[in-house]
């Protein structure tokens, strides 16, 4: 199959399936006398495993060392996989608290609201103004 076809069974956006390449997570696909890549089922089951695991959040390092051990199923599940989806839920469950603390935040900002009244004294922007400079949820960059 064509990239465009690829991209249509996968729900994956063309660029995408082109940087999953450039990062060594999709291979390079074999090539038509004209140049156009030409892609297997095995390209599409791969891709699929790529998108699910982006789905849990998980990091382009993490995809990757998932991909290394599928790569090499003879490995000891337990010492591999186990212990990288472990590392991930303890990411997940800072991002949970992280956002707790974010929300919390917001609830306390809206409180500050006094009805309505002019934008001069809206105590929504006013608390926004007042806000230390530190946000309470680190941003968390994903390549999708």
């Amino acid at each position: 199959m064509k990239i465009g076809e690829l991209a249509t069974a996968s729900a994956t956006p063309v660029e995408t399936i082109r940087y999953y390449e450039r990062e060594g997570l999709l291979p390079q696909p074999t090539r038509t006398a004209s140049n156009y890549r030409v892609y297997e089922a095995q390209h599409l089951e791969r891709l699929q495993f790529i998108r699910n695991c982006r789905g849990l959040q998980m990091s382009l390092d993490e995809v990757r060392e998932l991909l290394r051990y599928k790569d090499e199923p003879a490995q000891d599940c337990a010492e591999t996989v186990d212990k990288l989806i472990e590392a991930h839920i303890g990411h997940v469950a800072l991002r949970i608290q992280e956002l707790r603390g974010l929300e919390a935040q917001l609830i306390a900002l809206r409180d500050r609201c006094r009805g309505t009244q002019d934008v001069e004294h809206c105590g929504i922007l006013a608390g926004l103004a007042e806000t230390p400079a530190a946000p309470a949820v680190k941003q968390h960059l994903h390549v999708r």
